[in-house]
């Protein structure tokens, strides 16, 4: 189960700038450099002017898993159907275990004989996870994320993630990235992570974890079961904006609200375990940019048994006009 104190590597929250001068850090935590450097901001609909305000915001967790169904971040409890279950075992199959089939719900990782050329498979799920307004750490404030633990999207029930034929539909510009060279140019973003934060304009890269196209749960170059699931949680997080569920939230523009951003800003992330081993130290860098690599700072994350699950806090940047509200009668 998910300790939101003792496992959410709560100093990924910093840096805190406030009015692009005042810069409240722990231990050097890293920024990608979009706060506005301006001290007053305002906006209309509603009309508010303040100061303007920079943080990095617990918003969603990504659980990544080789057992479809198993909610770890929950307890572990298993959403399958036990009747499906009992059915398959029994030889006794009905309409609600193959569907749950379709959907990819019973494939693990390892190969199968519709998709002998890959290696690896995991489903993914999605939850929108603000919580710290949830804890009620901060209430009545428009720069903070609101709502409850609320599970958003699980790759069992969507067949594009079981068939990457499917999921090309959904981004046809996949395709573009099929090649060696495209494939090649993710070693520079690699090397750009691993300084900081990878190259948006390198898209189709998770700099050191592998290419982010197709989106799908099937995965060639598996080196470890942290980077792959750190590539997954990527993928989904991709997915999401491209689907127009997750948007923008940094930069001078997105001050006054959120920004439609189908090609997702990767440097609008940072990630931290929360499962199987929890980055929670509260002093130094306990959480990373996507596509840094987990050579050396992941080892020993990954164990067999309760070690091959995997549950991610991803933090968003949030660039926001701290205002105060006008009322008109």
């Amino acid at each position: 189960m998910l300790n939101p104190i003792n496992d959410i590597c709560w100093s990924c929250m910093f840096p805190i700038k406030i009015g692009g001068k005042i810069n409240l850090n722990m231990d050097n935590q890293e920024d990608n450099g979009s706060s506005p450097n301006n001290w007053f901001c305002s906006c209309t609909h509603p009309s508010r002017s303040g100061v303007t305000v920079s943080f990095w915001e617990p918003t969603h967790l990504v659980e990544v898993v080789r057992t479809p169904f198993c909610m770890v971040s929950l307890g572990g409890i298993s959403l399958k159907n036990q009747k499906a279950d009992t059915a398959e075992t029994t030889g006794k199959a009905d309409v609600s275990n193959k569907i749950q089939n379709l959907f990819g719900g019973s494939h693990k990782r390892g190969r199968n004989e519709q998709h002998d050329q890959h290696n690896a498979f995991y489903q993914v799920h999605w939850y929108k996870n603000p919580v710290v307004f949830w804890l009620e750490a901060l209430l009545d404030n428009d720069c903070m994320e609101k709502g409850t633990l609320d599970i958003g999207w699980m790759t069992e029930l969507d067949p594009t993630w079981k068939y990457p034929s499917l999921a090309v539909y959904q981004a046809p510009d996949s395709a573009l990235f099929a090649n060696v060279v495209a494939q090649a140019a993710c070693a520079a973003d690699c090397v750009k992570a691993a300084a900081g934060f990878p190259f948006n304009k390198l898209y189709w890269c998770a700099g050191c974890h592998g290419t982010i196209y197709p989106l799908s749960g099937w995965m060639s170059g598996h080196f470890s079961e942290v980077q792959a699931a750190k590539l997954m949680a990527a993928r989904i997080q991709t997915k999401m904006h491209r689907d127009l569920v997750a948007w923008r939230t940094s930069g001078r523009d997105a001050l006054c609200g959120y920004k439609l951003n189908p090609v997702m800003d990767k440097q609008n992330y940072k990630m931290a375990m929360t499962y199987p081993v929890a980055a929670r130290k509260f002093r130094g860098r306990c959480c990373e940019p996507i596509g840094r690599s987990t050579l050396v700072r992941d080892s020993g994350k990954a164990f067999p048994y309760k070690g091959n699950q995997f549950a991610f806090q991803l933090f968003r940047k949030r660039d926001c006009c701290g205002a105060y509200k006008f009322k008109t009668n």
